[in-house]
């Protein structure tokens, strides 16, 4: 199978790459030139248009910021929708709103074009990886067909419902990982400020009930100082406005993530937009009036 890929961020770059190394013939674009040079050199062509993208190519790719980004590359002038001819998948590893996931699989289906909403999960180290996990809604047939290449990007596949469903589960997702970042924020400043050593508290507490994805990855990078992003602050601020959007569409209470939500969005009121989501912790810190103590052992 031939591939499209466009959006060549720090998630879709490394993902681009791991299809390309598996062997797939991948077609690029991109807004910005340096990603596609990149992956060029490394074999893929270059695409000057999303249209140009899916008109030669068996399956195409997206990952992009918003539902905004992805409706105007797949609905818009010298779009996805204009170069799509029947037999054609479209792919989208954007976190979206549901109901967009839902539209445009509908706009691409009258042209005989199956859709699938798969976003992911695992942050940039999970990309580079390639161990994803991967969130799928749509036609099963169409999961089939492009289970090869999922298998390039991602460790663990799962087939959630249809279309709008992959972006229901990652927005529960979404939930959790703010969740974590949040109390990760909260018992690091929490451990420092009550006289204990943040770095030994996590060493007691990672491997119980405590333990998860966020506790064995972000720690090392924050006792070293790195708040780069790994996944930016400003798309976690935008996931969860996806959320609490659609528990309002739903009619589902969420409390806390409204409270994380506010946290969120305070990291961007404080130029705290381009930095990693765990990056929080300073939100936390300005709350406690400190700061957390750089230290490696």
């Amino acid at each position: 199978m031939k591939v499209g890929y466009i959006g060549l961020g720090i998630m879709g770059k490394p993902m681009a790459t791991n299809i390309l190394k598996a062997g797939f013939p991948l077609v690029v674009h991109n807004r910005s030139q340096a990603s596609v040079d990149e992956l060029v050199k490394l074999g893929a062509v270059k695409a000057q248009s999303p249209r140009e993208t899916a008109g030669q190519v068996d399956v195409v790719f997206t990952n992009l910021p918003d539902s905004p980004d992805v409706e105007k590359v797949v609905l818009g002038e010298n779009g996805i929708l204009a170069g799509a001819h029947p037999g054609l998948i479209f792919v989208d590893n954007s976190t979206i709103k549901p109901g967009t996931a839902r539209k445009l699989a509908a706009a691409l289906a009258e042209k005989g074009v199956l859709s699938l909403d798969a976003p992911v999960s695992g942050g940039d180290i999970g990309a580079i990886n390639g161990t994803l996990a991967i969130m799928v809604g749509g036609p099963e047939q169409a999961l089939q067909k492009v289970l090869p290449i999922f298998h390039a990007i991602g460790k663990t596949i799962t087939h959630v419902g249809d279309s709008g469903a992959g972006q229901i589960a990652k927005a529960a997702n979404q939930i959790m990982v703010a969740a974590q970042m949040v109390a990760m924020g909260e018992l690091l400043i929490f451990a420092q400020k009550a006289g204990a050593n943040p770095h030994k508290v996590i060493q007691a507490i990672q491997n119980g009930a405590a333990q998860c994805w966020t506790l064995d990855n972000k720690p090392p990078r924050l006792f070293a100082g790195n708040r780069k992003p790994g996944f930016k602050a400003s798309l976690q601020a935008k996931d969860l406005n996806i959320v609490m959007e659609s528990s309002h569409e739903f009619g589902v209470p969420l409390p806390s993530t409204a409270v994380n939500t506010q946290l969120f969005q305070a990291m961007l009121q404080s130029g705290l937009q381009d930095m990693d989501n765990s990056d929080v912790i300073e939100i936390i810190e300005k709350l406690a009036n400190t700061r957390l103590v750089e230290e490696t052992a």
